[in-house]
């Protein structure tokens, strides 16, 4: 038996926004890989015998190729494209990166190098937005998640890789890239023009819903993203014990992988967090929650939606499974696998295994289900429905009894009263009209948690935890 054993750096794609500000996240680890030679069984010779016929068809084809195209062709070329052409049968996220490709990947952005603040996948072939990052060119120029991308300057994404439009949408800082746009209802495609910048997001917001009440949003997973998230929590607690938190992981499309974890432990502070299993079973990799460091004295509501991906999906599903949070929103876009980047003097991305939240189950494809499902609705056609609303009641009707404990008596509104206020009302709704139809639809919504239907439920469902809590300690 000869045992070979080599170190390589792994990188495991959580498709966010890292060094590109495109595409990306990262987590480098260190993983030992053995290769065992042992003497070969009948298998494996007619394995090797397979594979000998294989490369030899495939020469025959390279050397008929070289020789018959209609046009002259380099070798490099076709190996290139046979290559990742083979990665390419296997899933979305194995590729291959050409020496150029790679080349560009690895320069610092610093100064030099910017993006757009956008989040790719490949949905039904098609390369798809996953999610826009908050005050990034990409948001601002109003892209939204699950817009198409048909051209990248003019040329057509059909066939095109995820590392291929990386590379074509990076750029330097302050240079415009045009991308072609399609999107449900849109009647045509749309061209859309973007500046690029140097990407600089920040990741956790927090603020106060109600008095005992916090929201935080986390948007991506980067390497401040644990002790930002602790900062927040702690400026919350510092006020006055929290009643509930509202944890927003919507739109979060991923990041480092060690991040996920102490995020997690943030809330658990015992057990698995997550588990990655390769193609030999007995190989597991288990992470588990950093002790000491868990808030635990308030329930957490756990928002997600179809553009929660990879490391926000190990973290609902790690504190879905440790029953410290009710999950709410969508089920979460469905990134369970794990992937390696080795250079073997080019550079090879291949999935290498696929990871488990705490009780087992595999999110890959499925994603994390909520606990509670919820619809997302448009704030401001929210709003409107809510201001119609007009209900009658009993201080409405004419010489009703006042409340003997005080309050404002009742008064009668003049006849020109309240012509005036019909009139005004039809006034501001020509006005909002108008105000709408000037809006673009690429213009970007601003987002205002206390005015977020799903946060406004998350924090209701919070609050019944509590008067569902003191009717079951009555009853017993």
């Amino acid at each position: 038996m000869i045992q070979i054993t080599k170190k390589i750096s792994v990188l495991v794609f959580v498709l966010s926004l890292s060094w590109l500000g495109v595409v990306v996240g990262q987590n480098i680890t260190r993983q030992v890989i053995t290769v065992t030679a042992n003497a070969a069984s009948p298998s494996d010779s007619n394995k090797q015998q397979d594979r000998y016929q294989n490369l030899e068809l495939f020469q025959k084809v390279l050397h008929f190729v070289e020789n018959n195209y209609v046009e002259e062709v380099k070798n490099k070329d076709l190996m290139y494209g046979a290559i990742k052409g083979m990665l390419e049968t296997l899933d979305p996220h194995s590729n291959f990166l050409p020496p150029e490709v790679f080349k560009d990947m690895k320069i610092d952005t610093s100064g030099k190098f910017g993006g757009l603040g956008i989040e790719i996948g490949m949905k039904e072939n098609i390369l798809t937005i996953i999610a826009p990052i908050e005050d990034t060119p990409a948001w601002h120029a109003g892209l939204k998640p699950n817009d198409r991308i048909v051209k990248i300057n003019n040329e057509s994404t059909k066939g095109m890789n995820l590392m291929e439009a990386v590379s074509k949408m990076r750029g330097k800082k302050g240079t415009d890239v045009m991308l072609s746009i399609y999107r449900d209802g849109f009647e045509s495609i749309k061209e859309v023009k973007i500046t690029r910048d140097i990407i600089k997001i920040q990741a956790v917001k927090s603020e106060e819903l109600e008095p005992q009440f916090g929201y935080v949003r986390l948007a991506s997973f980067n390497e401040n993203a644990a002790n930002d998230v602790e900062k927040a929590l702690d400026k919350l607690e510092s006020k006055k014990n929290l009643r509930g938190l509202v944890f927003d992981l919507r739109t979060n499309p991923g990041g480092l992988l060690d991040q996920a974890v102490e995020v997690a432990s943030l809330f658990v502070d015992d057990g698995v967090i997550v588990s990655t299993i390769g193609r030999n079973k007995d190989q597991k990799d288990v992470k588990y929650a950093r002790k000491g460091k868990a808030h635990k004295n308030f329930p957490v509501a756990v928002l997600v939606n179809s553009s929660s991906a990879s490391a926000a999906e190990i973290v609902a599903g790690a504190l879905q499974d440790h029953n410290r949070a009710i999950i709410m929103g969508a089920p979460t876009f469905g990134k369970g696998s794990v992937q390696t980047v080795i250079d073997l003097g080019q550079e090879m991305g291949l999935t290498i295994a696929r990871y488990y939240t705490p009780s087992g189950r595999s999110i890959q494809e499925k994603g994390v289900q909520p606990d509670i499902l919820l619809d997302d609705f448009d704030p401001k056609l929210l709003a409107e429905a809510r201001r119609k609303q007009d209900y009658l009641r009993e201080r409405d009707l004419k010489s009703h009894l006042i409340n003997a404990e005080g309050g404002d008596s009742a008064k009668e509104f003049k006849k020109e009263e309240i012509e005036a206020m019909l009139k005004k009302d039809k006034k501001d709704d020509k006005d909002k009209n108008k105000d709408t139809d000037k809006e673009d639809e690429m213009t970007p919504m601003k987002f205002n948690p206390k005015e977020d239907y799903q946060v406004r439920e998350a924090v209701n469902y919070l609050k019944s935890y509590e008067i569902f809590k003191k009717i079951a300690s009555t009853s017993k």
